[in-house]
């Protein structure tokens, strides 16, 4: 099969740093390659992916991340690039291009939505119910997607080679938790710090904080918590990532909004680690309470989940990962929706 992807123009793909639908984007190529079918990957110049890419765009945009007229002309030449290299169907993972395939009644096309179905995400894929199916990453997000038909549910994976077990030891300073993700209140860095203060452990924390809001977040709400064992240490690549996570007690996420993945719940996983989370998004469908980490929903009972640690074999972490979170189980998935949005177009 010859397949399409399209991913958006902010952030190059596999990203450098944070980039989360670039991260599964990557992996989803280099799986598909490995599974012996063809992709051609329409993304940014400074992309490095492995694959056959096209670009318009010399450099990732994400300075001006949600400008319409930057996506658009990335859409442009994207599904142009697309039919010249004769595609059998686009995956689109943009916002935009579910409506613009609509130019290209030619193409097969399947989206994938990374974000919440809040209402303007819904008023879009509504608008294209019956032409440009959509899959969902987590049950929940489905569960919200109101009247907008669920093509399938499919779960992200990793690249398991990747994300080597650790010890859970800490570091020449002593045992830690850890926190990764965006620099935001519905993310909860403040809320870990609080989680580790209570419990009397050390917080590592590396995070995004690229954004003005985001800057401003963490000196009104976080920064005056650093000290005494929590300490941000700026947003980090996957080495490090791997490096924290794997040397964490447990990773510390509580989160305060529908997320609809929590991909670094699936990364720590597979280094191993539990995870302590809140009972909220797609957090029940990724961590068994009691076996790969404790759901709760306070910052108060979250602290006395640390105790509970050492209850968690850190080995049945990583058997979840391997059993559900792998990049060859989410190829074989997005296959077969190819295959039958494909035998639909074609009828």
């Amino acid at each position: 099969m010859r397949v399409g992807l399209m991913a958006p123009p902010w952030v190059p793909v596999p990203p450098p740093r944070y980039g989360g639908t670039e991260a599964v984007i990557d992996r989803l190529a280099r799986g598909l390659v490995a599974a012996g079918h063809e992709v051609f990957l329409w993304t940014t110049g400074d992309s490095t992916c492995p694959v056959p890419r096209g670009h318009v765009l010399d450099v990732a945009d994400g300075e001006h991340m949600g400008l319409a007229a930057v996506e658009l002309r990335h859409l442009i030449h994207g599904y142009r690039a697309m039919i010249d290299r004769g595609v059998d169907i686009v995956h689109d993972h943009t916002l935009i291009g579910p409506v613009y395939a609509r130019r290209h009644p030619e193409l097969p096309v399947v989206t994938t939505n990374h974000g919440p179905f809040d209402q303007a995400l819904t008023d879009l894929y509504r608008a294209v119910a019956g032409e440009v199916p959509v899959i969902a990453i987590s049950r929940d997000q489905a569960s919200r997607a109101g009247d907008v038909p669920i093509e399938a549910v499919i779960h992200h994976g990793l690249d398991l080679d990747r994300f080597p077990v650790g010890d859970g030891g800490g570091d020449a300073e002593g045992p830690y938790l850890a926190f990764l993700g965006r620099m935001a209140p519905e993310k909860g860095a403040r809320r870990a710090a609080l989680v580790a203060r209570k419990a009397g452990m050390r917080l590592l924390m590396a995070a995004k904080m690229r954004e003005p809001w985001e800057k401003r977040f963490f000196a009104e709400q976080v920064e005056p918590l650093l000290g005494d064992g929590i300490e941000y240490i700026g947003e980090i690549g996957h080495e490090d990532k791997v490096r924290l996570l794997g040397g964490a007690r447990a990773l510390v996420n509580p989160i305060r909004w529908p997320e609809p993945f929590g991909l670094v719940m699936i990364e720590a996983l597979a280094c191993g680690t539990p995870v302590l989370a809140f009972h909220q998004g797609s957090a029940p469908e990724l961590v068994d309470h009691g076996v790969t980490g404790y759901l709760s929903d306070s910052v108060d009972a979250m602290a006395d989940d640390v105790a509970r640690l050492d209850a968690l074999d850190r080995a049945a972490c990583r058997r979840a990962a391997e059993a559900r979170f792998s990049t060859e189980r989410m190829v074989r998935e997005h296959l077969a929706v190819y295959e039958q949005v494909i035998r639909r177009h074609r009828s």
